[in-house]
C-alpha cells in the first residue's frame, strides 16, 4: 500500500498518523537538455545495506522516466558521512545525487569528525523515498517467541546477551539503545561494519538480536533465517506481516528510518522540481509497490520544504537519543 506523507510531513505530525492520504500525480516538467548522460546514485552504504536495496529499486524504476542509465556507487564509510561529504563536493548538474539516510544525513555530522557537512545548509534537499520501520528479529534457535520474551531473556542473562547493529551511531544502534532504555533492560553491543554483516551475525547465531531497518531483514524473515518479533511503527504497515507492533510489549516506543533523495548544494531549481516529480512518479509504479511492500519500506514523497521540515524534526530527535546515550564523537 502506497502511503502518501507529504500533508503529513508538510503538519509536522506524527510520522505515520496518515494513512488515508491519496498519491497526487503531476507530469514532469522540462529541465532544459537534462539529463543527456548516465545519472549517479551515490549509495554512502554497503551493498545490501537496507538503503541499498531501496536506492537500487527507486534509481533503476526513476532512469525509465529520465531515460538515462541510473549508475549506483556505494560509498561506504565513516557511518554514510563518505559517500555525503563526496556529494557535497561534486559539481550541482543533475549527474550526482544521494540517497541520503537517517544515518548518513542526522546522526553522522553529529557523531562522526569525517561529516564536514550541514544538513540543512550543504545540499539541496530534493524529496523523501520511504520511511523505514525498523524490526526486532532475532537467531531462530533463541528461546523466544515474542518481544516480551526476548526482554525476559535478555534480563535473565544479564550482561550475557548481546545486540548487534551496522556500527557506532547506526540507526540499528541507536534504535537498539532507545528500546533497551524503554524497555529496562541491557544486551551488549556488538557493533560490525554495515547494516549487512551485523544483520548476519544474528543469523549466524553469533549475535542475539538486532533492531534493524526493515530492508535488511525481511527476505532473511521469509527464507526462516530469522524470527520477527515486532516492529517499530505505531499501527501496523504492508511489509512487516501480521508483526506486532513493539509498542504492544513497551508502551509508547516508536523508533523509525527514512531515505530521501538529495543534491550538491546549488542544483538548478529545474532539474531539482524534474527529479521530485520523478521520485514521485517512482514510487507510484506497481513493480516499486510491490517491492517496498516486500522490503518493509513505506514509500512517502514530499515537496523540498517537507523534506526539510521532516530533516529538522529527525535531526533534532537523534540529537536528544544520542545525548541520552552518551555517544561522542569519533
Amino acid at each position: 500500500m502506497h502511503l502518501s506523507r507529504r500533508t503529513l510531513i508538510a503538519a509536522g505530525l506524527s510520522l505515520f498518523d496518515l494513512a488515508t492520504a491519496q498519491a497526487v500525480t503531476f507530469p514532469l516538467r522540462s529541465a532544459g537538455n537534462w539529463p543527456q548522460r548516465p545519472v549517479k546514485f551515490i549509495i554512502p552504504n554497503a551493498p545490501g545495506s537496507s538503503v541499498d536495496t531501496i536506492g537500487r529499486l527507486l534509481m533503476n524504476e526513476m532512469a525509465k522516466s529520465l531515460q538515462q542509465a541510473a549508475v549506483a556507487d556505494n560509498k561506504a564509510g565513516a557511518a554514510g558521512a563518505l559517500g555525503a561529504e563526496a556529494t557535497r563536493l561534486a559539481s550541482p548538474d543533475g549527474y550526482t545525487l544521494l540517497m541520503g539516510s537517517t544515518t548518513a544525513i542526522s546522526t553522522a555530522p553529529l557523531l562522526q569528525k569525517a561529516a564536514r557537512y550541514d544538513p540543512l545548509v550543504d545540499f539541496e534537499l530534493i524529496s523523501l523515498v520511504a520511511l523505514l520501520p525498523n524490526v526486532l528479529v532475532c537467531n531462530p534457535s533463541l528461546p523466544v517467541k515474542t518481544t516480551k520474551d526476548l526482554i525476559a531473556y535478555a534480563k535473565s542473562k544479564g550482561d550475557k546477551s548481546n545486540m548487534a547493529s551496522a556500527g557506532v551511531g547506526s540507526a540499528s544502534h541507536l534504535a537498539g539503545l532507545a528500546f533497551q532504555s524503554a524497555a529496562g533492560f541491557t544486551s551488549l553491543h556488538v557493533p560490525y561494519k554495515g547494516g549487512s554483516q551485523g544483520v548476519a551475525s544474528v543469523v549466524s547465531g553469533e549475535t542475539d538480536w538486532v533492531l534493524t531497518p526493515a530492508p535488511a531483514a525481511m527476505s532473511l524473515v521469509a527464507g526462516d533465517r530469522l524470527r520477527l518479533l515486532g516492529h517499530s511503527l505505531p499501527v501496523g504497515a504492508a511489509g512487516v506481516g501480521d508483526a506486532p507492533s513493539l509498542a504492544t510489549a513497551v508502551p509508547g516506543f516508536e523508533f523509525a528510518g527514512w531515505i530521501g533523495l538529495l543534491a550538491p548544494k546549488g542544483l538548478p531549481s529545474a532539474i531539482s522540481t524534474a527529479l521530485a516529480e520523478t521520485v514521485q512518479k517512482a514510487l507510484q509504479s506497481r513493480e516499486v509497490i510491490q517491492a517496498f511492500e516486500t522490503n518493509g519500506a513505506v514509500p512517502s514523497s514530499s515537496t523540498a520544504a517537507e523534506f526539510r521540515r521532516f530533516l529538522e524534526r529527525d535531526i533534532a530527535t537523534n540529537k536528544k537519543a544520542i545525548s541520552m546515550a552518551g555517544i561522542q564523537a569519533e
